[in-house]
């Protein structure tokens, strides 16, 4: 794994002093899934290079130091634990839905020490009531179309700030359907970026929207809602 790291970091000139954390990671993440379904991606070396190092590309693409970033469906904490673990300026949210999630990630970062990260257990939807427009950036590689993440990622963002989505390059259809909704929750597609996983021959895609207005307060809706009836 350090190999594949340490050449997969320097592939996206990024620093490579966080390695001994993202491996500390990986064994407590390792070691929880033999009790909870957090990855099924077991191998050592595709665990690198599909979830670290594709969280890393974030940081190749996009600004992120010093902004306040939170992670929406974080799961087992992909991508926000690794961009926070090697961009140490990034004050972090974690925010996923089922509560052992969210236990393990607070383990995670008391073992590793890490400050300036807060790990909450709660919906999107709820969450955004407590903390609208106060993000500079929200992330999330949630396999939710993306009208659906959209509703509940661009309310958490300030702005001019960025909800940034990871996506699969066969996203062509589902980033058409989603301009009605981006339009109506004050977000405005800025550009998406193709990229490979470094150490890899997989694509990935990267949509950056772009927060231009406020998001009406309706928005948004109960899950029950969104999903029923998205955007």
């Amino acid at each position: 794994m350090e190999t594949i790291l340490r050449e997969g970091l320097a592939a996206l000139s990024l620093p490579t002093e966080g390695i001994p954390a993202l491996l500390r990671y990986w064994e407590l993440l390792a070691e929880k899934n033999k009790v909870m379904n957090l990855t099924a991606i077991t191998d050592p070396a595709g665990a690198t290079r599909l979830h670290f190092l594709d969280s890393a590309a974030l940081l190749a693409l996009a600004d992120l130091r010093g902004k306040n970033l939170v992670d929406v469906g974080t799961g087992a904490g992909f991508p926000g634990l690794p961009l926070k673990i090697l961009e140490p300026s990034i004050r972090l949210t974690l925010l996923d839905a089922q509560r052992k999630r969210v236990d393990f990630l607070q383990e995670v970062c008391q073992d590793l020490g890490l400050e300036g990260v807060e790990c909450i257990h709660g919906r999107a939807e709820e969450f955004t009531q407590q903390r609208r427009e106060t993000f500079d950036f929200a992330v999330s590689r949630a396999v939710a179309a993306l009208p659906v993440l959209a509703e509940l990622c661009l309310p958490l963002v300030k702005v001019g700030g960025q909800f940034l989505s990871m996506k699969s390059v066969d996203s062509n259809e589902e980033l058409n359907s989603a301009g009605r909704a981006v339009s109506l929750l004050g977000g405005r597609l800025e550009k998406t970026v193709d990229y490979v996983i470094s150490g890899t021959n997989i694509p990935r895609r990267l949509v950056i929207l772009t927060k231009i207005e406020e998001t009406p307060k309706k928005y948004p809706r109960t899950f029950a809602k969104i999903k029923k009836n998205p955007l």
